[in-house]
């Protein structure tokens, strides 16, 4: 087996270390933000490293789960960083959710080191990820992306290869672009029942015998309706950094997202008001707070 490296151990990160090492993986672990998940992965064998730059020379493929393009730029570059450290013929994969411009950048000087950059984000929850039943949107390298098929089918279910690097981060903002709409027009839609007198439920229930009905609604009434947030458990200040990348994707390939920028106002708007650590189903009451006289 590939020894694996693997910095991020935050919500999802520490659940697919934990998978990982089920499945009996050798694995170098790096400190990001915090020490509890770092901690239990090398209670269960784990073995911590000091850089990122230590931690590439000590392993085959490099797994990044970060919140950030600009978290990523920070561990693959600089003195330190995983670029200074890499074995010739190794693989990075970034889980994240990042800018592809980054993602192609980054990929060009891993490239010139002689190793491979994949751009893998993921779709699903910790609670997929511990079982491996992750959605994996990779893309890159196809030689590479086999060599690392057998490790990412111990973290995926479904693992897509998606063509040349970053149209795996492309996919995934235009996903979230779509879904993070919805989501918020779902969620005025109640706050406009509540303005105009209508039950919810009832809105709902009309609404949802048609061809409107999809999960993101069902997510969005878990909260608007029964009071349940944790249905769609994707926080509000991590909404608005998705679709204001997706934005800037488009502002990077020369066009312009009409339909993004309401939903970002309404994220952005949201977080700066102190509401960035709630979930995106309570944008029913911001957008409740918003049209109150």
């Amino acid at each position: 087996m590939s020894t694996i490296g693997f910095i991020g151990l935050g919500l999802m990160g520490s659940a697919m270390v934990n998978r990982l090492l089920d499945k009996g993986h050798s694995l170098n672990v790096l400190a990001n933000q915090s020490r509890p998940n770092i901690d239990a992965a090398i209670a269960r064998g784990a073995t911590e490293a000091s850089t990122a730059r230590e931690l590439a020379a000590n392993s085959d493929i490099v797994m990044l789960c970060m919140g950030t393009s600009a978290q990523v730029e920070s561990r693959v570059e600089g003195a330190d960083g995983i670029l200074a450290g890499l074995k010739p013929g190794s693989i990075v994969i970034d889980f994240g959710t990042s800018l592809p411009a980054s993602t192609r950048k980054l990929g060009q000087a891993i490239e010139k080191a002689g190793s491979h950059f994949l751009d893998g984000p993921l779709g699903r929850t910790p609670a997929h990820a511990q079982d491996g039943l992750l959605n994996i949107m990779c893309a890159g390298d196809k030689g590479a992306f086999d060599k690392a098929r057998p490790v990412l089918d111990d973290l995926g279910e479904n693992v897509f290869h998606l063509g040349a690097l970053g149209s795996g981060h492309t996919i995934k903002l235009i996903n979230n672009f779509f879904g993070m709409t919805v989501a918020n027009a779902m969620a005025e839609a109640f706050a406009m029942a509540d303005v105009q007198g209508v039950d919810r439920q009832s809105l709902y229930d009309v609404m949802s015998a048609g061809p409107l009905h999809s999960g993101m609604m069902d997510f969005v009434k878990g909260y608007g309706v029964d009071g349940d947030p944790s249905q769609l458990a994707f926080a509000i200040k991590n909404a608005a950094k998705d679709v204001g990348y997706y934005s800037t994707m488009a502002d990077d390939a020369g066009v312009t997202s009409i339909m993004s920028q309401s939903t970002l106002k309404g994220l952005t708007e949201a977080e700066a008001s102190g509401c960035g650590d709630q979930m995106v189903s309570q944008m029913v009451d911001f957008y409740s707070d918003k049209m109150k006289p």
